[in-house]
């Protein structure tokens, strides 16, 4: 996306670079999770996977931070491109909620 608008793209960057900082804060707290835990019910194949998913995630973000910091917000982000991203980060947030209440239920027993 390519906006000529000065005040358009002060908005496109208030809004976005928190959005991009969120998603990059819970990839790498998802990155965390997953390579310093064993999460039994992904099996190690889907651990694997999960963790791949993130790692390339965090590089997609990455380049579109850059991208808008170097055009001074000039470039964004289509939704197209947003959405997996907040699926994965959706089902990052459900995999700790599941792996937190398990170990919870461990240390009770």
């Amino acid at each position: 996306m390519f906006n000529s608008h000065p005040a358009d793209s002060d908005v496109l960057k208030t809004l976005l670079t928190p959005l991009l900082e969120d998603f990059q804060y819970w990839f790498e707290r998802s990155r965390v999770l997953l390579e310093t835990q064993t999460i039994q019910f992904l099996g190690e194949e889907g651990q694997t996977q999960l963790l791949e998913r993130v790692k390339q995630a965090q590089q997609e973000v990455s380049v579109a931070q850059t991208l808008l910091n170097a055009t001074d917000g000039q470039v964004g982000v289509e939704t197209a491109v947003l959405m997996p991203w907040h699926t994965l980060v959706t089902e990052c947030w459900q995999v700790a909620v599941r792996f937190r209440l398990e170990q919870s239920h461990e240390l009770n027993l």
